[in-house]
Order: structure tokens, then sequence, then C-alpha cells
């Protein structure tokens, strides 16, 4: 088989795996087309690009997942190959068909291969003809399953035939909850993967997530990159995995990963891939599926055996044979990948779109940082709301997470939410430090882990943040040297006889007086004790400070509230001057809040409306689901009532707190 030259590739993704693969790009010499909705005009994928190409306006479907949009840019670039990268068209044999027709080259694996192991039912079958074992499941359309219903096994997981990601995901306890589950399931397989077939499976309870790294190529040749655990799970989406896993023996190591590559060999499987298992606690392995493409997790396996998978993925698509064998891969130390999201952790995981106002990330040996964002931006919320990866490589577990934690507390992202003091919240929690984890952890965890956050929060000292806060805006304020010295701002505050004002700090009040102030000199009192603040040297977006003999690092960006995101001690603390008028004017859309008004919790699109206007509806009731970031809001009854107004309608576009529905 005689190897294919390639020049350039398109890249049909967005976000951080499309930047990830365009540096692997750069590094072997082969140009980059970025591909982007006309929202993401901008996004760091787009900027890094050797060229790029709008796929215009509109929903998903209409760009990102548009076939003919993505091989029309390949085609007008001159690309000669397609890399799917993960999500979206990556698992999309149709996708890897009409490159062929094109004479595209797919980075995966063939269509044929892609639709057997892709499909869930498929795979399953297949996996207990070749004497895998599997959980026991039905799988077909919704009436498929209610038809066979009576033979389940509760608890049940339902989920799509052809999904990932932990998208559309959902627990059945009992009978009487599977109809209402199964058709929300199906609604959201047919919206984010094309087809409306859902899996239900018997649900293992207490179980780990482990996953083996598989390569093969067009020669016969297959290997394992060994495994990663994922056990650290939200709304049944991984945001922690590591390898090698704390949890496997090594015969059960060597079973998993053999199992593994005698699937692929089976399935004639070529290019990278991922094989999943659930490990129950008897160290019994049950076949859950396939992902015919990248992993959002590949960087931990990585980190371990030096390979470049990206670059073994070009390679293998090239015709070439693979650059390893099973017996030349040695995997070292311990990594660890930690998901960084904008959400609200303390509110069901509810993604939090927003404008990023300052980024910065940690600079430390052993971390490594796949991103999506570069600098100040906004966090679209038509989305995946993930932001990066951060992962942490050290020589054990133990060196791993105590990079982790370091790393974690140093990466600073100013918005609204993200959930990163969630993470410190795992990393520092003794059950995840003892290994005592399954695929529950989180649920079970989840208010300690909130507790943990909460406490070390309180710990830090607000007059610290106050001190530094104070030091930040008067500098920026009075001595800026770009500063406009007829502004109203330098007229009102500080220059005035008495040198008294209050700070706000996360809605608590402290007294301020000025004692000495120049542009790099601040002394003052704040609740009866001094603060003496200087400046050591700045730099483009940060200060380093000496605050009462200690070094910090000041990290200030304004919010979109007129105040400004103070960074100390791995959090960012809200602050104000209680005595100046805001330098930025901004629409207070807030309105008060009324019992009868449901709102929308975040911003996002009306998926569907369950009711009309005068109905009579009994509390829990669905009125109506909001879509934002891949996920589906129920927007339910909050008592009995009737419903007076719906103030929008299916497929609007709705902010967050926005009314949606009126209730008597």
């Amino acid at each position: 088989m005689s190897s294919k030259k390639i020049h350039k590739i398109l890249i049909a993704n967005r976000g951080e795996i499309a930047v990830r693969i365009i540096r692997t790009l750069k590094r072997l010499g082969i140009a980059s087309v970025a591909v982007f909705a006309e929202d993401d005009a901008d996004a760091l994928h787009c900027r890094l690009a050797d060229e790029t190409r709008s796929l215009g306006i509109g929903t998903l479907k209409d760009t990102y997942l548009n076939i003919q949009k993505i091989i029309d840019a390949a085609l007008d670039t001159g690309a000669e190959a397609v890399h799917p990268g993960y999500g979206f068209l990556s698992e999309n044999a149709a996708f890897a068909e009409a490159c062929a027709a094109n004479n595209l080259i797919f980075i995966g694996p063939k269509p044929e291969v892609m639709r057997l192991m892709g499909n869930k039912t498929a795979a399953r079958q297949f996996a207990m003809e070749h004497g895998i074992p599997v959980a026991r499941g039905v799988i077909g359309s919704v009436s498929d399953i209610e038809s066979q219903a009576a033979a389940l096994v509760y608890p049940v997981l339902i989920k799509a035939a052809l999904g990932g990601g932990g998208k559309g995901m959902h627990i059945v306890r009992n009978p009487e909850s599977l109809h209402e589950a199964l058709v929300q399931a199906s609604r959201e397989a047919d919206r984010y993967f094309g087809s409306d077939e859902v899996l239900v499976e018997q649900y293992i309870e207490k179980s780990h997530h482990i996953e083996v790294q598989v390569l093969a190529d067009d020669f016969g040749n297959v290997i394992h990159l060994f495994e990663r655990e994922c056990s650290i799970q939200r709304r049944y989406q991984k945001i922690i995995e590591e390898s090698p896993s704390p949890t496997l023996d090594d015969k059960t190591r060597a079973a998993i990963c053999n199992t593994a590559v005698r699937l692929c060999r089976a399935a004639k499987y070529t290019n990278a891939g991922t094989v999943e298992f659930l490990v129950d606690d008897k160290m019994n392995f049950y076949f859950l599926e396939m992902n015919t493409r990248i992993q959002v997790e590949h960087p931990v396996t990585e980190q371990r055996t030096g390979i470049d998978i990206v670059e073994e993925q070009i390679r293998i698509a090239r015709g070439k044979e693979m650059g390893y064998v099973q017996d030349g891969i040695i995997a070292k130390g311990h990594a660890i990948e930690c998901r960084v999201y904008a959400e609200k952790t303390d509110d069901d995981f509810l993604p939090s779109p927003g404008r990023v106002m300052l980024y910065h990330e940690p600079q430390q040996r052993g971390v490594r940082i796949d991103s999506s964002i570069d600098r100040e931006c906004e966090i679209n919320g038509s989305y995946d709301p993930m932001i990066s990866k951060l992962i942490c490589f050290g020589q054990t577990r133990e060196d791993a997470i105590e990079i982790c934690r370091k790393a974690l507390n140093d990466y600073i992202i100013q918005t609204e939410n993200t959930n990163i003091a969630y993470l410190c919240g795992i990393v520092n929690d003794k059950d995840f430090v003892e290994n005592d984890i399954d695929t529950h952890y989180c649920t079970r965890r989840h208010q300690a882990i909130l507790s943990y956050v909460s406490e070390a929060r309180d710990k830090v000292s607000k007059e610290d943040v106050a001190a530094l806060f104070l030091f930040h805006d008067i500098n920026s304020r009075y001595f800026n040297k770009q500063a406009d010295d007829a502004s109203v701002w330098n007229t009102v505050g500080y220059w005035r006889f008495d040198m008294r004002m209050n700070i706000i700090v996360d809605n608590i009040s402290f007294p301020v007086m000025i004692k000495k102030l120049n542009h790099s000199h601040l002394l003052c009192d704040i609740n009866g004790m001094n603060y003496d603040v200087a400046a050591t040297r700045s730099g483009d977006e940060t200060m380093k400070v000496i605050i009462n003999g200690r070094t910090e690092t000041l990290f200030v960006s304004e919010t979109a509230q007129n105040g400004c995101f103070v960074h100390l001690n791995g959090f960012d603390f809200v602050c104000f001057r209680d005595d100046v008028l805001s330098r930025k004017k901004y629409t207070d859309t807030t309105r008060n809040d009324d019992a009868t008004a449901l709102k929308s919790p975040m911003p996002g699109k009306v998926l569907k409306i369950n009711v009309k206007e005068n109905e009579v509806v009994k509390s829990g009731t669905t009125l109506c689901i909001v879509e934002a970031m891949k996920m589906e809001n129920e927007i339910k009854a909050v008592g009995d009532c009737v419903v007076k107004r719906i103030l929008v309608k299916e497929n609007d576009k709705v902010e967050a707190k926005q009314d949606l529905i009126i209730t008597e």
C-alpha cells in the first residue's frame, strides 16, 4: 500500500480540539484550515489556523453538522484530508463516505467499521458474538423498547444509540418513569446525533468507568496505549480522568487491554479509537461502547506514553504503518486531566455562558493545558460549556494530585462561573485521594465538595482582597498614564478631603481609611488594621505587589456589573467601591422577582412548549424546555396553577432570567 501525501488538512470542528489538532499540524509542517460559524469567527482555532472558511449562521445543523458545507470548504481550500476531532461529525459514517466520494482522506476509521462500532446496537451484538461480556440491554425506537419493557430489570440507563459525551443519558429506577425518559432521550438523540434510536441497558450501581486507547493501521497492526480511569462524572459526563487507573490490578489491566485489542482486530478497525468498559466491585468488566474517534481525555495517555495520537492518526490515514509496536510502548508516571467548564457547580452544574474578562494559565512543570481560549472572550451558549483541559503529570499519583492542586489554584479564568474551585475540592477530597471512587462519586460527595470550597473561600482574608482591590482601582483610575485626565472619574472618589470609603467584597462592606497614597504605594486602615501594599513590577495584565510583607500577583478585571474580579488564593472575589460612579454604563435588565413568573435559568433557545394559556396544571408539570449548551432544562410548575400567559414561542432565543411563562 503506497502512502498518500497530505499537505493541508481541514479540521471539521471547533474549540480546544481544533486548537490541539492545529498545533500538531504546525509541528508536522502541514497547513491547516479552520471552519467556523459566524458567531465563532474570532475564536482561537480560527486565529491559529493557516486558513479559515465560514459555515455561515444558523443552528449546528446549518453549520458544524452540515456535511456539504464542510466538504465544499475542504475542496475550495485544496485540503487533501479532513480531521473530524470529537463530537459533531466525528462518528458520522455518511460524512466519512462523503469525504471518500470527493477524494478527501477522512482521518478516522473506515465508514463501514464506524457504522458497526459507532452504533451501540451493532457494537453490542458484535461484542457478544466474539465472546466479550456486555451488560444486558434493549435497543431501538421508543415503541420498540416499550414493547419489550416487561423484561427490563431496574435500574436501567437510557442513552442515544449513536451518542457519546454523556449527552442525553437518563437513569430510570422504576417502570412508571420509563416512558417520559424514553421520549426525552429519543428527542435528544435525534437532535444531537441524527438518530432517535436509544439503548436501554442494565445499570450497574457501583461501577468504575474504564476505557482503553487503541491504535490500528491498515497492515493488521493493533496496539493499546493502556487504560484511563473515567469514573469522576457529573451529569453522566466525565470531569476528571487519569491514567493509569488506580482501581485495576495488573491482572485485570492486562485482561481489559487485551480484550480491547481483540475486539478491534475482529472488527478490522483502523486509526485511533477507544473501547469503554464498566468494571464492578469484583473486577468483572463489561463492554460498554466504542468511540470511533479521538477522545476528549486522550492527553493523559499522551503524557504517559510520549505518543502524539493525532500525529499517529494522520500517519495511519496516509496509509503508512504505525510507528510503534506493543512491546515498545512504555507508559511512565501518572497523569490526571481536569475538564474546566463554565458552569454553576452549586446549581446542578447548569452551563453558565458569559464573558471571560481575564484569562491566565498556570506556569509550572508537569502541566499541559489544551484550551479553546487565550484571552478575554465570550463563552458562547450555543456550544458545549467546556473551556479547556488541565493535564497534570507526575511520577506517582500523589505527585500528580499535588501538581494538580497548585495548577488549579493558579489557573485564573475571571468570568461569572467556572468549576475550577469544584475541581480543587475533588483533588483535595479524602475519598478521591484514597481512591474511594466510582461513577457515583460526584453525587455521593457533592455536598462535601461544596462545603470544602465554601470553607476554603471563607478562610481567604477579605481585608486582603479589599486592600488589593483598592490599590489596583486607584492606580487604574488616577495614575494610569492612558487615563483621560479630563475624565469625571479623576474628579471624584479619592480626590477629596476625607479619605474614607467602603469597599464591598462579596456583598460584605469593609470601612477603609487611606493614610498614604502614590502610584506605587498604598497605606490604609481596614477594619482597624493597617494594610501596606506596594508594587514591585507590572506586566500587560498582571502586577506583582507586596502586601504586608507577602508577595502576591494581582489579577484584576472588570465585571459586567460595574465591579471587579480580584483573584486571591485560588478564588475570584467581586469587589466594588461605594464612593465613585462606575466607569461603564450597563443596562439593568433584572426585574423584580415574581413568584408567578417562570424564568429561563440561562441564555438559550425555547425547544418545546407543553402547555396552552388558561390550562390548569399540577405542581411539577414541565411547562416548557429551554435548550442551552447541549442540555435540556425543564421549566416546571412550582405548584398547582393556571397558565395565564406564555411570553415566548418555540425556537425563540432567550436570555438568562427572562420571563417565559406567567402562572397564577
